[in-house]
C-alpha cells in the first residue's frame, strides 16, 4: 500500500499543505486524551512509519524524534473531567480540533486528513477509516498523539508508582484494576467509564 496515496490525489489537485490528525488515548480509565496535528514537507522520508500501534516504544519514540524536528505539528490535550462531561468521541474531536486550530497558526493549512472523524473547521476534511495506516500524515500524527500521552503518564507514575502506569498507560489490564482495588481512586480518573462506575457504585469513595 501507497501510504502517500491520498497526499497525492491532494497535491496533484493542487493542495500542498495538509494536515494529517489522530488522537491516541480513547480506552484508558485514566488521564486525558492526546491528539496530535501534523503537516509533512513533501520530500519528507521516514522508513517503517506507520500506524503507532503497530511500532514498538523504542521505534515510536525515535519516529517521535524525527517527526517533531522536521515537520509542522501542534498537539491538543482534553482531560479527564472533560470526558466525562462531553463524552470520549466528542472529546477526541475537540482534541483535533486544538492541534488543528494550533497548527493553523503556524502554516496556511489546506486540508486534514483525519483518522475517522468528521470535524467541524473552516477548512476541507475527509475522514479515513483505519487512516493511522493508510496515511503517512495520519500515522504521523499518531506516533506524536501516542508519545505524548504516554510520556505525561510517565510523569504521573512517578508520583504514584503503586499503580502501574508506566506499564498499563491507564488502560483497564488486570493490574490496574486490582491497584484501583487496593489504593483507591486519584485525581484523574474517567468516573463515566464503565470499571469506575463500578467502583464508586460499590461505595469505595
Amino acid at each position: 500500500m501507497d501510504l502517500w496515496q491520498y497526499e497525492k490525489e491532494l497535491y496533484n489537485e493542487g493542495i500542498n499543505t495538509i494536515g494529517g490528525t489522530d488522537e491516541a488515548g480513547r480506552g484508558p480509565l485514566y488521564g486525558p486524551v492526546v491528539a496530535a496535528c501534523v503537516v509533512l514537507p513533501k520530500n519528507f522520508e521516514l522508513e517503517g512509519l506507520t500506524d503507532s500501534k503497530k511500532l514498538s516504544e523504542k521505534k515510536r519514540n525515535q519516529f517521535y524524534d524525527y517527526i517533531t524536528k522536521n515537520t509542522i505539528y501542534a498537539v491538543g490535550i482534553v482531560g479527564p473531567e472533560e470526558i466525562d462531561k462531553i463524552n470520549i468521541y466528542e472529546a477526541s474531536r475537540k482534541a483535533m480540533t486544538i492541534a488543528i486550530k494550533k497548527v493553523q497558526k503556524q502554516i496556511n493549512l489546506e486540508y486534514v486528513l483525519s483518522d475517522a472523524m468528521p470535524i467541524n473547521i473552516d477548512i476541507p476534511v475527509k475522514p479515513i477509516i483505519k487512516g493511522d495506516s493508510q496515511s503517512i500524515t495520519i500515522a504521523a500524527a499518531s506516533v506524536v498523539a501516542k508519545v505524548t500521552r504516554d510520556k505525561m503518564l510517565y510523569e504521573i507514575d512517578k508520583k504514584y508508582p503503586e499503580y502501574g502506569f508506566k506499564n498499563h498507560k491507564g488502560y483497564p489490564t488486570k493490574k490496574h484494576l486490582e491497584a484501583i482495588n487496593k489504593y483507591g481512586l486519584i485525581k484523574g480518573y474517567r468516573k463515566s467509564y464503565g470499571p469506575i462506575i463500578n467502583y464508586i457504585k460499590e461505595g469505595h469513595c
